[in-house]
Formats: C-alpha cells, sequence, structure tokens
C-alpha cells in the first residue's frame, strides 16, 4: 500500500508481514524520508489493541517522533486481532512470542531496516518485549518496557501472592470484547466477515483458562522474567508509575538484569510516561531516544552511564481519587540496590503503637468486614480516576491499626517495605493485607503501599499448604515497591485486615487472623537519608495526543453504595468512549462501553457477586457492527461459578451467539 507523506516520513497504513505458515500479520508503518537509500533502525511494537482503531491515537504520539530521530516505526497486529489473520489463542502464549521472533526478523531483513531492531511497549507490549528479548532473536538490540512484569503469577492481574484479584475477571471481560471486534473492511476487502465469524468461532475466554492455574506452575513460570534473569542480554529500559499496578518491575530488573539496564518510576497510573496522571510529567521521547540511540546507533551519548534507578519521591500527597499532580521531587541511585538505604525495624506494640522500641508482648485479634478496601483504587485500569487509592480511614475501621508517635523529623523511604509476625487464623485459608498509611496532621490518610498474602500460600506460591487453624507460623508480607517521604508532623501507620474487597475477592470463610505483638512483629521500612534531587525533564508538549471528532461525549463513574437494611455493598464502575471518528479510515466511528459491579454482604464472603458487560460498536455509513459481552463470577465454598456469554450483531441480524457455563475448583483461594 501506497505510504502517506509527512513531515519528513511517510506512513504505510497497512502492510502484510508473512510467517513461516503462511499467515499474513498487518502491519502500520512509519518510514523516514530516505530510508530507502540510507537504511535505519526500527522500533517494533506488538499488541493485540488493533493499530487501526485502537492504539492509533497514542501511536501518533510516539512514532512520528521517532520517524524524525531517524527511526522505523512498526505496529503489528498480533495474530487474530486487527487486520492480521488467524486466531488469537492466550496472552503472551508460545506461538506469540514465536511470531514476535518472526516479524523482528522479517524488519531486519527489510531494505529499508540497517538490521538492527528496537521494541518497546506499554502493558502487554512492555511484557513480551521482555518475553521476546528472553528469546534472543539476534536482531533484537535494546527494549523500552513500560508498565510490565517479570513474575506473571504474583505481579500482572491474576493473583497477588496466592490472592485472586478481581482485575483477572475485569481483563477476561476487556478481552473477551476486544477480540470480538472486526477487521477493517477498507483494509481485508470483502473476506472481513468470514474472517469475523471465524474469530468469534473460536475466540477463547481467558477467565476460564486463568481460573484454572490458580498456583504457581507451569503456565506462570512461561513469560515469566524472574525464572531465568540471564536469558535476556538486549539494553532494557524499564518505566512504570507508583499509581499503577504493576510498580514493582523496574526496581526489580534493576537489580536483577545481568544486561544494560536502566529504571525510572514515577507517580503516575497506567500510562505512557510524557501524557500520563497524576503530574509531573517525564519526556518519554528524549529517554526513549537517547536509548535507540546509544544501543541501535551506537552513538556513545551517556545513556550506558544513567543512574541505575530514577524514582520519584511524593510527598505531603492528599488522597483523592482524581489528582492533576503530586508533590514530590526526583531522587536518583547510582546503583540499585542502593549502599545508602538501611533498614528501620518498627515493632508492632499491644498497645497499637508502631515504636522503634518493643513494649511488651501480647496478641490481637483482627476479623475484617468483608467490604473493607472500597477505597483501594481499582488494581489495574487506564483511568486517572479509577486507579487512584483514596483516604483511608474508612477501610481503617475494618482493620488492626498500629501507628507511630507524631514524627518530629521526616521519613524517606524507597523499596519495598517488609511485615514480620507471627499469625494464627481459624480457618485453613485466610488472607492478610498490609496497608502502610502517612496520616496528615488533621487525620486524613493517604495510602503509600500495600502487600497481600494468601496465607497458604506463605511457604511459595507453587505448592499452598492449609494453615493448621488456631496453631500461629511466622509470616512475611512485602509491601509494593514505593518511594515516599513523610513529613515532619504526620504519623506512619500500619493497617492490617482480612479483607480488601473489591481488589481480592474473599476466601471461603471470613476468617479471624490472631496476631502476636512486640518483639517478634516488625515493620521494616527502607529509610534513605533524602535531601538530594535531580532533574527530570519533562515533555514540551502538555497535551500530546491528538483529539478526534467527537460524536458523542465520553462519561465515566465510580460508585460506592451501602444498603444499611441489607448490609451489603456495591461498588459500580462505568466507562463510556462516545462515539469518535478516526482519521484516515474513511469515516470510521468507534465507541466502547465498560460496565462492572461488584457486590457482597458485610458478613458473608460467598455473597460475592462479580459481573462484566461490554458493549463494543464499529460504524461507517451503512456499515454497522455491535458486540455485548458479558461474565458473572460466584462461588461456593469448593467452586467458582464462573458463566459468560458472547453476541454479535451486523446491523440488527444476529451473527452469532456463544455461551460458557463452568465450575472450576477452588485450591485454596
Amino acid at each position: 500500500m501506497d505510504g502517506a507523506a509527512r513531515h519528513g516520513f511517510r506512513v504505510l497504513e497497512n502492510e502484510w508481514i508473512k510467517l513461516a505458515d503462511g499467515t499474513r500479520l498487518a502491519a502500520r508503518i512509519w518510514l523516514p524520508d530516505g530510508a530507502a537509500k540510507k537504511p535505519v533502525p526500527a522500533i517494533l511494537e506488538y499488541l493485540p489493541y488493533r493499530k487501526r482503531d485502537g492504539t492509533t491515537a497514542r501511536d501518533e504520539t510516539n512514532y512520528p517522533v521517532f520517524a524524525e530521530a531517524g527511526y522505523a516505526g512498526v505496529r503489528v497486529d498480533i495474530r487474530g486481532s486487527g487486520e492480521s489473520e488467524g486466531l488469537f489463542d492466550d496472552e503472551y502464549s508460545p506461538r506469540e512470542l514465536a511470531e514476535g521472533c518472526q516479524v523482528i526478523d522479517w524488519i531486519a531483513a527489510q531494505s529499508w531496516c540497517t538490521g538492527a531492531v528496537g521494541m518497546m511497549g506499554i502493558s502487554w507490549g512492555g511484557f513480551n518485549s521482555l518475553q521476546i528479548a528472553a528469546l534472543r532473536p539476534e536482531p533484537l538490540k535494546a527494549v523500552i518496557s513500560i508498565a510490565s512484569t517479570l513474575d506473571r503469577f504474583n505481579d500482572d492481574i491474576h493473583y497477588k501472592n496466592g490472592c485472586h484479584l478481581s482485575a483477572q475477571l475485569s481483563w477476561s471481560g476487556t478481552m473477551l470484547a476486544y477480540s470480538s471486534r472486526p477487521p477493517d473492511p477498507l483494509l481485508v476487502g470483502n473476506r472481513w466477515g468470514e474472517i469475523w465469524r471465524e474469530r468469534l468461532e473460536h475466540v477463547p475466554w481467558l477467565l476460564d483458562i486463568w481460573l484454572r492455574h490458580q498456583t504457581r506452575d507451569s503456565y506462570w513460570q512461561h513469560g515469566s522474567i524472574s525464572e531465568d534473569y540471564a536469558a535476556i542480554e538486549a539494553a532494557v529500559l524499564i518505566i512504570a508509575g507508583w499509581a499503577d499496578g504493576y510498580r514493582n518491575a523496574p526496581p526489580t530488573a534493576a537489580a536483577h538484569l545481568r544486561a544494560p539496564v536502566k529504571a525510572i518510576n514515577g507517580p503516575w497510573v497506567h500510562k505512557y510516561p510524557h501524557f500520563a496522571w497524576p503530574k509531573p510529567r517525564a519526556d518519554f521521547h528524549a529517554e526513549a531516544i537517547r536509548w535507540w540511540d546509544r544501543w541501535l546507533k551506537g552513538k556513545k551519548n551517556g545513556a550506558d552511564k544513567l543512574p541505575a534507578y530514577r524514582a520519584y519521591i511524593t510527598e505531603g500527597i492528599r488522597p483523592s481519587t482524581w489528582r492533576a499532580a503530586d508533590p514530590g521531587r526526583w531522587v536518583a541511585e547510582k546503583s540499585w540496590p542502593a549502599k545508602g538505604i538501611k533498614p528501620r525495624v518498627l515493632h508492632l506494640n499491644p498497645d497499637r503503637t508502631l515504636d522503634r522500641k518493643a513494649r511488651g508482648e501480647g496478641v490481637l485479634a483482627i476479623k475484617s468486614p468483608q467490604d473493607t478496601g472500597t477505597a483501594s483504587g481499582e488494581w489495574f485500569t487506564l483511568k486517572p480516576d479509577g486507579e487512584l487509592a483514596g483516604d483511608q480511614r474508612g477501610d481503617d475501621a475494618g482493620s488492626l491499626v498500629f501507628e507511630t508517635a507524631v514524627l518530629p523529623e521526616a521519613i524517606e523511604i524507597l523499596g519495598r517495605p517488609v511485615l514480620r509476625l507471627p499469625a494464627a487464623i481459624d480457618a485453613p485459608t485466610g488472607n492478610l493485607i498490609a496497608r502502610l498509611l502517612d496520616v496528615h496532621p488533621d487525620g486524613v490518610a493517604t495510602r503509600v503501599s500495600f502487600g497481600t498474602l494468601n496465607l497458604a500460600h506463605r511457604g511459595g506460591n507453587a505448592h499452598p499448604k492449609p494453615m493448621p487453624p488456631g496453631e500461629s507460623e511466622p509470616i512475611e508480607i512485602r509491601l509494593d515497591e514505593c518511594g515516599h517521604r513523610f513529613r515532619a508532623g504526620h504519623r506512619l501507620r500500619l493497617a492490617i485486615s482480612t479483607a480488601y474487597w473489591p481488589m481480592v475477592l474473599p476466601p471461603p470463610t471470613a476468617v479471624t487472623a490472631t496476631l502476636k505483638l512486640g518483639a517478634s512483629a516488625t515493620l521494616e521500612l527502607p529509610v534513605r537519608k533524602g535531601g538530594d534531587s535531580i532533574e527530570m525533564p519533562e515533555p514540551a508538549n502538555p497535551d500530546p495526543m491528538p483529539h478526534y471528532r467527537e460524536l458523542a461525549p465520553a462519561a465515566a463513574r465510580r460508585t460506592v453504595e451501602r444498603d444499611l437494611n441489607k448490609g451489603t455493598t456495591r461498588y459500580s464502575v462505568h466507562e463510556d468512549s462516545g462515539s469518535h471518528e478516526v482519521p484516515d479510515t474513511g469515516g470510521l466511528v468507534t465507541r466502547e462501553l465498560r460496565e462492572e459491579t461488584y457486590t457482597i454482604a458485610a458478613d458473608d464472603p460467598l455473597s460475592a457477586v462479580a459481573q462484566t458487560r461490554w458493549l463494543v460498536e464499529r460504524n461507517r455509513g451503512a456499515w454497522s457492527i455491535r458486540t455485548v459481552t458479558t461474565q458473572r463470577l460466584t462461588a461456593n465454598a469448593t467452586h467458582f461459578l464462573i458463566e459468560a456469554r458472547l453476541e454479535a450483531y451486523e446491523g440488527a441480524s444476529l451473527v452469532i451467539e456463544r455461551r460458557w457455563n463452568e465450575r472450576v475448583r477452588r485450591e485454596m483461594m
């Protein structure tokens, strides 16, 4: 397809990459002027999110900038998505990764490419960039991975230290909806309907797949970089945000990868740093081009001499589910782990103080209401008003709380706090959740970090063992990575609960946890001296995202409703993208609506019901398609009960309807 000329580059809207089995993957390519005569390195992003009408706006913020800097951009839809042929099977499947290697080889062999390839992406693209790098395709020299994970079991949307995340249901609903979208007839021709129907007939229901792997088995070991850090040889720049569920990956990579690696953690939610919230943003393009120039063009520009870890230290944040900016400053650690960060041990005392001195021995118990956790924010979403945690005082009411005296001087931490204490529960399995909070002088509480543990996973995630009811065992909970400065005049608070709903779905019984306190119960903080800072340039353009013609406005809301008479709580999500016309697509109009509801009775974990519903619409003139997908998850003491439905329409005509209904045994979860 002929390319449309732009400023210093041209765009090939739909190029075909033929795989070894004959399947063709669809690519959008940005080519710098003159690349045909003087080849350039290439940057690959490899996703199931549709280059045509899914990531288009985001792509337009990145690849024109890279093209102007002398790089070809190649945005490829994986098998069975967008205009690519074949059928989608699962996230990060062996086939996906192997075909990614074929794509890299194809790019390197093109006349416009020097043979050097970089790979980048956020979330899915950040994941598979690292996973494909671990397969060592020869042309792949560098990676930029944003909001990703090194451990698919413990640091993704599925499970967190054996606790069942509601994000697993949410994301499987998203992927069922995404997988139901058709290819664009303007790009694939009259076969679009045949391709679409075949996809609909074979689209996998991912919740059923994921829920059948409740331990860290070979399914999750596949694609987990933590299984073999030495496998990666390409240079890695890895980035995340404190307000995102994927906050742990950058410092973990900096500590363990043997390849050249640099890490960054900013204040952001799940977005590229040049348009993320809360601010301050980072000049992602300058960072990326410096990285590409060093490892793809061989320029001696100092990228390899950067500090091992740059992090934003938040300070004085007032909790809110929408924040335009977080106060704080940037710091740098030359090496990671940093020698200047020292552990400070605080004791959990029977009088509920948190102190450097143990003040006697004692026992306290906690049995949290099942709706404790509604101020947690969602583990993973794409909205600033969804991921940010709110004022924690409501959740503290259902928790066992320990608190320092008013701080006479500031305490700055960077790293993972660790809670250690002897604990018992009155059931074979149950969850403990620990939250580290910054309490302001007026009592407002900001969540700094949190950690979870399914106590059956206390000895590891591969082979869980039931807790002997009533018997105390030593427990360790590693809270998530964080960077924060507790101001003088504030207090540190540790809140421990047995529930964290709706982020964490409940175990079969409402357990009571008994904690032994004093010398053996400690919270270890990674304390740094502070007082330093670095400059971290922000992007010049405060609004880099293109704005498409709006035909109907977007809308979003999240609500928590409590029925005091019934003792139930309902958490609801409503996100409507609105209707927009995508430029240069012949008038293609898109709309997507996501609705989720979670309900629970405060005294009954088996009352929990979780549901998702997606509506997807694509229109162009008289051509119109619509898909509706729903999911429902409940549980009894022994099984998860899951069901789903997919309906697809062309105009008013039903094209296909599929239903799933499964029982999956609970494995100490």
